[in-house]
Parts: structure tokens; sequence; C-alpha cells
């Protein structure tokens, strides 16, 4: 295994014997996403598309959670800020040409789950749990999950996930293709990688080809999504059901919402 370095809180390794790139998040234990984190991942994204020796990517976390989200509880989770905001990076991200395959182990819960939707595919153990819960915080969703939660569940149950805020286990985000295999908790990085070597044992030029025609336009429709979602965001933010939702979750109770 060679050691390709470090991108801010993202470990990047590759094997070159069979091909597969390894980019580790190292913010244990629950690996809370900014716009630092997601500008790392695109520049280690990024670094790979660029090498020859690359030809699929496991995106996984170090510690008990995949990605539970930003931190709402703990301060500014850098979201926007001067200067490029986190869905710039998103989109950037988006881009990226090598093929990912999601390791999921915990939670994937709210933008954790738009990142773990930015993959190709998503190996996860029973165990995690996976959850679009913004409306339960009296919030937009983000991360580009108009487009890419119905892009992999189909729209009507994408609007279910999004009103309800259901959390859902590995089971049952493979019963509805959220995921795309199961493992047990200790070996879902090794199947994680498993399916990313198959994928790097066919033809790489066909393999980038495929993927550049299955996901056309797929980056752009990430950035006009997040436009939108950032303006809704922009405005809730501001409003009491906001401040309820957040307190709420903190005080691990059932949110009062009024409407304002």
């Amino acid at each position: 295994m060679a050691q390709l370095g470090t991108f801010g809180d993202v470990a990047v390794d590759l094997d070159p014997a069979d091909h597969v790139a390894t980019a580790e998040i190292r913010r244990a234990p629950n690996n809370f996403f900014d716009k630092t984190l997601i500008a790392s991942l695109a520049d280690a994204f990024e670094a790979l598309d660029a090498n020859p020796d690359c030809r699929a990517i496991v995106l996984c976390s170090e510690g008990k959670h995949f990605c539970a989200g930003a931190n709402f509880g703990g301060g500014d989770p850098g979201i926007g800020g001067p200067g490029r905001h986190l869905y710039d990076e998103a989109v950037r991200l988006f881009s990226t040409k090598t093929p990912v395959v999601a390791a999921v182990q915990g939670a994937a819960i709210g933008g954790g789950l738009g990142l773990a939707l930015m993959p190709d595919f998503r190996v996860a153990s029973p165990e995690a749990r996976f959850s679009a819960n913004f409306a339960r915080l009296g919030f937009h969703h983000g991360f580009g999950l108009t487009v890419t939660l119905p892009r992999v569940v189909g729209p009507q149950k994408a609007l279910e996930l999004l009103y309800l805020g259901a959390r859902l286990s590995g089971e049952e985000a493979l019963a509805i293709g959220l995921c795309d295999r199961l493992a047990a908790p200790d070996r879902v990085r090794e199947e994680a990688h498993a399916l990313a070597a198959e994928i790097a044992v066919s033809g790489p030029l066909a393999i980038a080809s495929i993927r550049e025609t299955m996901r056309a336009g797929l980056a752009d429709q990430i950035r006009i999504a997040t436009d939108r979602e950032k303006a809704e965001q922009d405005r809730l933010e501001k409003t009491e059901d906001f401040r309820e939702g957040i307190a709420a979750m903190a005080e691990r109770r059932t949110p009062r919402f009024r409407g304002r």
C-alpha cells in the first residue's frame, strides 16, 4: 500500500496491486463535515483523477460514524463564510471522474447522507443508519439531495424520506436501494475495497466512458440544486422553527414547531 499523503483531514493511499485508492476521513468519532473537509475531499479526488495507477476509490471514515452531518450543536459548521461556499466544493467533488465506493459504518445523517450519495456505490453494515432528518430540524435538505436521493431510491421514496426524516437501518436501506451491499461491521471497508477492485479489473477507458455517460450533467444538476437548497437553508435558518429543531435535537426531545 503506497501512502499518497494527506489532504487536510483526509488520508489517501493507493494499492498498486489492484489500482484501488482509499480516502479516509479522520475526524473521529462523528466525522462532522464543514467546507474545509469537503474541499479536502475534492482536492484528494482530483489528485487521484490525475494518477494513472488509480482506477477506483474507497471513501471511508475512521471512528464510530461515516458522517453524522454538520455539527450544528458545536458552533459554526463552516458552511458559508467569505469566499467559496460549502456547496461550491461539493460541486467540485461531484465533478471528479474516478468511480467511488463508500464504506458506511454507523451514521450517515443529514449532509452525511448527501456525502454518502456522491459515490457510485455504498457498502454498509446492518447496524448503519441513514437519515435525511432536515425537516425534523425545521430545515431544508442540502448537499444536492434534491438530485441524488431520487436518482437512487426514486422520487416517491425520496419525498417520503425527506418529509418524515425516518432513520433507516442498513437492511432497510438495502431494501430500497439506498445501499448496494451489506457486510458485517468489521468487514464493511474490506467489502467496499473488494467491490472497488472488481470495478478496477474492467477496462479503465471503458469505465471512464460509461461513468461519464451515466453521470452526464450530474455536477451541473448539483450546482442548480444546491443554489436552490442554499437559498432555502438561508431563509429557514432565521426562523423560530429552526432554532426549536436544533434545541430539540440537543435535548433529545420531540420538537414543538409553530410554523414561524
